[in-house]
């Protein structure tokens, strides 16, 4: 450990001794749960830059555009507007596939360890 380490944790330590930190705002709470946590850590910050900056990759818009799709042909009651539905729909997942192929995710580690996750978040 250097020295600015030992004299950082000798001023946590003297401010928990002087209850310096009884008083703060959430005290004895549970830390609010991050939305990036399932994102492996050496990809987080380059995620939260994204996500602040309002970029969304494009897998990410395809499978929501798949997910209201399928949404709305679950209450479509019209057989022509349902067939169209299902030839925009037909035309994002192969999109998506096609995506996924090029990017090889299904073959990286990353995918493979948080697969699950993924999924349960889309």
């Amino acid at each position: 450990m250097d020295i600015f380490t030992q004299l950082a944790e000798e001023k946590i330590k003297q401010a928990i001794r002087n209850g310096d930190f009884d008083h703060l705002d959430g005290k004895g709470k549970p830390l609010k749960s991050d939305l990036l946590s399932h994102v492996p850590e050496d990809l987080r910050m380059s995620y939260r830059i994204m996500k602040n900056s309002g970029y969304l990759p494009e897998e990410v818009v395809l499978k929501k555009e798949i997910v209201s799709l399928c949404d709305l042909l679950k209450l479509c009651r019209d057989a022509a507007e349902k067939k169209q539905l299902e030839k925009r729909l037909s035309e994002k997942q192969l999109r998506f596939q096609m995506l996924m192929e090029k990017h090889q995710f299904k073959k990286t580690s990353g995918y493979k360890k948080y697969q699950h996750k993924l999924n349960r978040l889309f």
